[in-house]
């Protein structure tokens, strides 16, 4: 297969998805790299119909990958993940009207286009966090825990372009990042951005039937098939407090034939975005979550590295 893979500056020296790039390559599959954030990009050649067998992204959000992503998918080419997929869950404020109308556990969410009308978010939300709604790598994620503070905080967040704020979930410092990849479900334990703690080091922790039902409900929702979910497990139960395309998946045994292997597949079949779209349903009601369509792995499964 031949592969174009969007990644940003950013993560021009990451694990991932160099190594997913790399494991490709010695798969005996051509990978091309395009790095929306430091070329020109002449958009009438850039997007070659039937160049590539499918476009991958790996950008930071509000960067220029998706838009290349997009033209790609307008073209007609097969997208790792789905180009709309992923415009739902890079804009903050849309995933939260999406995820809250199919059922999702998501806080209270407002939107803001500049930071002053956040004076009318009702007193009893606080404390609140505070996050651009295009944010990515926990960037500017803050807390603001008093009407007051809210003043003293406004110049910070200018500039920030559209906000979302959410009432504060009280939790224990660390919350749950679950990925979901090659139909499976791996969950590890990480330090909160708004608790710092050089101490605490992600680890590969247990995933529940709650929090795995969760996070297999969120790739349905928003048609996602490689993606991550940050759950914070709050007083009344786990709460969903972000989504992610392509994330780094730290701690997933064998990341990179894992996520190299899935990327294969998509390209091949498409995913659940595209499936979804030739067989269109009906929007369901906000239900109790479905029977799992993912599996949570006792152990790494043999052949994880073999050649595709």
């Amino acid at each position: 297969m031949r592969l174009c893979f969007l990644v940003e500056e950013h993560y021009r020296h990451d694990g991932m998805p160099n190594e997913v790039i790399g494991q490709l390559t010695a798969w005996g599959h051509r990978v091309d790299v395009v790095r929306p954030g430091g070329s020109l990009l002449r958009m009438s050649e850039t997007v070659d119909a039937g160049a590539h067998d499918a476009w991958v992204l790996k950008t930071v959000s509000g960067g220029p990958g998706l838009t290349l992503l997009e033209a790609a998918a307008a073209a007609g080419m097969a997208t790792v993940n789905d180009a709309r997929s992923i415009r739902g869950v890079r804009d903050k404020a849309l995933a939260a009207a999406l995820g809250r109308g199919r059922g999702l556990p998501l806080p209270t969410t407002y939107a803001v286009a500049c930071p002053e009308l956040l004076r009318e978010v009702p007193a009893a939300e606080y404390p609140l966090v505070v996050k651009p709604a295009d944010g990515s790598s926990g960037r500017a994620v803050r807390m603001v825990s008093s009407p007051e503070q809210l003043e003293t905080m406004l110049p910070l967040l200018a500039g920030e372009g559209m906000l979302i704020a959410q009432p504060y979930v009280p939790n224990s410092g660390t919350d749950i990042k679950v990925y979901g990849v090659g139909g499976e479900l791996f969950a590890t334990e990480r330090c909160s951005p708004l608790h710092p703690d050089p101490s605490v080091r992600e680890r590969r922790v247990p995933l529940s039937a709650e929090v795995a039902a969760i996070a297999a409900r969120v790739g349905e929702v928003y048609g996602l098939d490689l993606y991550g979910v940050d759950v914070l497990l709050g007083p009344d139960g786990p709460v969903v407090v972000d989504v992610n395309d392509f994330p780094s998946f730290r701690q997933v045994p064998d990341a990179a034939a894992r996520v190299a292997k899935a990327v294969l597949e998509l390209a091949r079949t498409g995913g659940r975005a595209q499936q979804q779209a030739a067989s269109p349903q009906p929007a369901p009601a906000a239900v109790p979550f479905p029977t799992l369509p993912l599996s949570i792995p006792a152990q790494v499964r043999a052949g994880a590295g073999e050649s595709v």
